[in-house]
């Protein structure tokens, strides 16, 4: 009882980060159930199935809250959907670790850049919505991480689409997350071709759904009022963070060694805040005199 109390509390945790940042639920979820004792193939099959709720709640949260870009849904889902099926058949008779060292240096990279790409405040040079050209292979690429990983929806398709540059945070986070929905459908639909029901535990399935369904509506209104470019170098510095782990991990890298690492990501993540704030409060103030300037004039005339 006490570890189905435990569940559902990082299932919460999990979720409010998950719907907040666009990433986060499945990975922190699934290391959780292997540590408890479950193959990867079950623990992924596990969290699966509890984000068939958590991610329709996500997505009704941020829809109702105008945090979701349809089209970029509906262009990303369908793609993300077939990654899934085939990755959770693969998951289910080998393991895709090797793989994962490459991934985490490209997600690193792509973290780094939109940390710097926030706290500098670029902005894109290109117009309009993502296309399909993007789109198509993004939900693929992340729909078979996803399953195989036991996450990595968000971790793959929001540090590519904040990238890209074409959405505001919050409709990428948005949208990321109300696309899951269909990425987990398939990913459980696969695993039940794989494993059968007997393979997944639901009892743990149910306990991370209970915490992930309180969680969703709140984070998706921290999207909402957080301001956007806080956002961007919170999800930059995550990325860095939770992929600079896999990385450091599978260079055999001492606990000493890592921690320093970590420390120096999340310093440079604080400071990366305090300096956009800092240029957003001047780019603020400089307006509002701007303003105040062009409604004086005439009345001096």
């Amino acid at each position: 009882m006490r570890k189905l109390i435990v569940l559902a509390v990082v299932g919460l945790l999990a979720q409010l980060v998950d719907g907040s940042l666009g990433m986060g639920y499945g990975v922190t979820s699934s290391t959780l159930l292997v540590l408890a004792g479950l193959t990867p193939a079950a623990a992924s099959a596990s969290v699966h199935f509890s984000e068939l709720g958590t991610n329709l709640a996500s997505g009704v949260s941020h829809w109702r809250l105008k945090n979701v870009d349809w089209r970029v849904v509906g262009r990303i889902a369908g793609p993300g959907a077939v990654g899934a099926f085939l990755g959770a058949t693969v998951l289910s008779s080998l393991s895709t670790e090797a793989a994962a060292p490459v991934m985490a240096a490209i997600l690193a990279a792509l973290g780094a850049y939109i940390l710097v790409r926030f706290v500098l405040g670029i902005r894109p040079r290109i117009a309009g919505r993502p296309g399909m050209k993007l789109l198509a292979p993004l939900g693929l690429v992340a729909g078979f991480v996803d399953a195989t990983g036991g996450g990595g929806w968000g971790p793959v398709a929001t540090p590519a689409l904040l990238t890209d540059g074409r959405l505001q945070p919050r409709k990428v986070i948005g949208s990321v997350d109300t696309s899951e929905f269909a990425v987990s459908a398939a990913a459980s639909l696969g695993f039940l071709f794989g494993l059968g029901a007997a393979g997944i535990n639901w009892y743990f399935a149910l306990a991370l759904l209970a915490g992930g369904l309180v969680a969703a509506p709140l984070a998706a209104h921290l999207v909402r009022v957080a301001p956007t470019h806080l956002l961007g170098v919170a999800v930059g510095g995550m990325i860095l963070l939770s992929n600079g782990r896999t990385l450091l991990k599978s260079a055999d890298v001492a606990t000493p060694g890592r921690f320093a690492v970590y420390a120096v990501v999340l310093l440079l993540t604080l400071a990366g805040l305090y300096v956009a704030a800092q240029r957003h409060r001047r780019a603020k103030a400089a307006a509002q005199q701007e303003e105040s300037t062009r409604t004086e004039v005439p009345a001096a005339v």
